[in-house]
This record gives structure tokens, sequence and C-alpha cells, in this order.
């Protein structure tokens, strides 16, 4: 198995790619080792010195390690083999009592419903080639404020302000004109 890695614009955060499908019923990050009880790949990685996060898309896996902690050269070749191990040994990437992912139906309006079909279709697969992810979390119809969260190497990237002005904000604003305003939710 070979597992290739990439940059990511955050310098705390560095994506592995498989080769293979990561998390196929939808990304999931972890933030503690508490969360990762939930995985035994991120409650692994979660045990080297300087991880901070791990996040799991489609067909990568994003790292994020101490901004002040070990530079990558030490760390990578830490990550590498426990990232091969858990797929060459066919374990599971979450543990079955753990494994639902949140995805509540609920009844959006047709703005909403517009916004985050948007987000699925042009700004999330953009934001998962940078090893990371943008979810909805809240639009206010009389403000016109979209409130959006970013997770994996996306959360605490130095451009990700610069990604939702110039980039999601433009998009969201020309193609769902009752937004007005985007902001992150941290």
């Amino acid at each position: 198995m070979f597992i290739q890695t990439e940059p990511t614009p955050n310098p705390n955060a560095l994506k592995f790619l498989p080769g293979r499908d990561v998390a196929v019923g939808g990304s999931r990050e972890f933030l503690t080792i508490d969360q990762a009880v939930a995985s035994p790949l991120a409650e692994a990685l979660f045990q080297l010195e300087d991880v901070t996060g791990v996040f799991f898309g489609a067909d990568h896996i994003s790292v994020t390690r101490a901004a002040h902690g070990r530079d990558w050269s030490a760390i990578k070749p830490e990550i590498l083999p426990i990232i091969m191990d858990h797929f060459v040994s066919g374990a599971p990437l979450l543990r079955d009592a753990l494994a639902t992912i949140d995805d509540s139906a609920t009844n959006d309006s047709e703005i909403v419903a517009e916004i985050k079909a948007l987000l699925d279709s042009r700004i999330r697969p953009a934001v998962a080639q940078d090893g990371g992810d943008i979810l909805f979390d809240a639009f206010d119809e009389e403000t016109g404020v979209l409130s959006l969260r970013m997770r994996g190497a996306c959360a605490g990237c130095p451009s990700s302000a610069m990604t939702l002005k110039a980039g999601v904000e433009q998009m969201m604003r020309h193609y769902v004109p009752e937004v007005t305003r985007v902001e992150q939710v941290i």
C-alpha cells in the first residue's frame, strides 16, 4: 500500500491519501482524544505527540499538529505506518456503536435548501481538495447572514477567512441573492 501526502493551505495540517475510500458515509472530525474513541484509526493517531486533530474525508485523512510542535518531517514517519496498518488490517473506520453520523433530516426552507445544494455541488468539493470541509450551520433569513463551519485542514487555517469572504461569500451572493454575508462559526 502506498500513501501519498499533500500539503494543505494550513501549515499545521497535512493530507494523507491512502488510495482508497476513507469516510464513505460522510466526513468526520475528531478534535480530542475523547472524541477519537469513536474510531480506532483516530484514536491511534491521537496517541502521537503533537496530533491535535484528525479529519476523515471521502478519500483522505487530514492530520493537524500542534502549532508550535514538532516539524512534519518528524511526525509524518510516525503517522504513515499507523494509517497503513489500519487499512491493511481491514479494521472499520468507526466503531459500530459510535458509527452513526448525525445528518438529521430537517424541513429546510427553499433558500436553505438552495444554499446546501450549492455548498454540496460547488464549494465542498473545492474545500475537500485542501484537506477540509465546510458545513452549513445556520441562515438568518431576516439579515441574510449565512453561518458556516470549517473542519479538517480548513479549521484554523490562516487563509480560511479569505476563502470565506473572497470565494464562498461571492459565490453565495451570486447564486443566492438572499445571502448578504457569510460568517465562520468556531
